[in-house]
Order: C-alpha cells, then structure tokens, then sequence
C-alpha cells in the first residue's frame, strides 16, 4: 500500500505572526515522521497496490488532526487510528459528505 500524508495548513486557524512558520514546518516533519516512520507497515498490507491519503493539520487548540481522504479497507483505517492514538493526534471531524473517514 502506497503511503501519502499531506500537511495542510487551514486558513481559519491563525496562530500569532510568529508562530506560523514554526508551526507549519513542524507540521511538515510531523507528516513525513507518520509517513516514514509511524505508518511504515502499511506498505506491506494488502491491497499492495492501493494508495492510502491522509491529511494532518492543526485544530482550534493546535493540536494535531487527522483524517483519511480516499476509501481503504477498515484494517488501514484501524491501523491509521491506532498509531494516531499513540502520537495523541485526533481524529478530523468533518461535515463534508465525500470524506471517507467513517467516525
């Protein structure tokens, strides 16, 4: 399974001036850490040829969120959740109807 994780910086959510550079390459590291590291066995799971998205960012409180963005099996979704669990990361509520992440 192909791993993506994007960053995504949310334009409702402004830090003070300063902080915003800070914050969004650390949201860059973050990404490439769970891609690289924290969701590694997801290459080795069947489907092998699926891809599977992942958006991150920051919410309200600037903690790190968290949601998948295509459909995958629910055993990579359990596994996304779980090693997102661990990190402390939340999961991204949404309201929009073409998000696949099944809360």
């Amino acid at each position: 399974m192909t791993i993506t994780v994007l960053p995504i910086a949310e334009p409702e959510i402004k830090p003070a001036d300063p902080l915003v550079k800070v914050m969004n390459d650390q949201l860059v590291l973050l990404a490439r850490e769970l891609q690289d590291l924290h969701l590694k066995d997801l290459e080795l799971m069947e489907p092998l040829f699926e891809d599977i998205v992942i958006y991150i960012g920051y919410n309200s409180k600037q903690g790190v969120r968290w949601k998948i963005v295509n459909d995958v099996p629910e055993s990579a979704i359990a596994e996304v959740a779980r090693q997102c669990d661990k990190l402390g990361y939340v999961r991204w509520k949404t309201a929009t109807l073409n998000a696949f992440n099944r809360d």
